[in-house]
């Protein structure tokens, strides 16, 4: 009796593992000249994000536009998201210089001069490049930044610093919700509403907003009994 030969399924083929693309920087510029170049290269690198949108910046455009061969840019960088990457970093870098200008001294001032140093400060932090901003936003550069924490210590230092004035219970919290509704409102202007940036409306009314939450004179409302498990 002829034996019969077993049929072997055929394999299925492996599957592909999907790989992020790598965000760290290949090396740090130690030298001067290096230095110039990696600046070269971010500084490019925002032009073209404006100028020829997220999807179409490549590190080629990039590397024409910073005026270095492609070799040089990969020297420094493994691709275009670790590019952008350095580029938010830095850009957080000069917004968080910003509002560190308007919210280091505030030794003295009341609570309406405080909230108004906060407002005028992420607002001004939000003029910083707004064009390039857009871009970054859009395209979710800034979610999770090291801003945001580094904003909400500095509000959380002033909200504490005047808490027997405030109608506050709760310092961590107020400083969450104050950066985050603040924050909030400045994204969507860029995006939405960039022409709201230059109007003192726009401050005079988000002032108004925030001391509705924390002036002690202002009626509180009530409090929530219900715990959450």
């Amino acid at each position: 009796m002829a034996r019969v030969s077993k049929i072997s399924k055929p394999k299925r083929p492996a599957r592909a593992r999907s790989r992020r693309p790598e965000l760290s920087p290949r090396k740090e510029p130690s030298q001067e000249r290096a230095r110039q170049t990696v600046d070269a290269i971010l500084e490019a690198a925002g032009d073209v994000l404006v100028r020829e949108g997220f999807d179409r910046a490549s590190t080629n455009r990039i590397a024409d536009a910073a005026g270095v061969s492609i070799g040089s840019l990969y020297q420094y960088f493994p691709n275009k998201d670790a590019v952008v990457r350095a580029l938010v970093e830095r850009h957080e870098a000069r917004m968080l210089e910003v509002m560190r200008t308007h919210l280091g001294d505030l030794a003295g001032k009341d609570v309406r001069e405080v909230t108004r140093a906060l407002i005028e400060g992420l607002l001004d932090a939000h003029r910083v490049k707004p064009k390039l901003q857009k871009v970054l936003l859009e395209h979710g550069g800034h979610e999770a930044s090291s801003v945001d924490a580094a904003v909400e210590a500095l509000v959380r230092a002033a909200v504490e610093s005047r808490r027997i004035e405030l109608a506050v219970n709760d310092v961590d919290v107020a400083a969450f919700l104050l950066v985050t509704a603040v924050r909030t409102a400045c994204h969507r202007a860029v995006v939405e509403r960039p022409d709201l940036l230059e109007r003192p409306a726009f401050v005079d009314e988000l002032c108004d907003l925030v001391l509705r939450y924390i002036a002690a004179d202002a009626p509180a409302a009530p409090r929530s009994t219900t715990k959450r498990g």
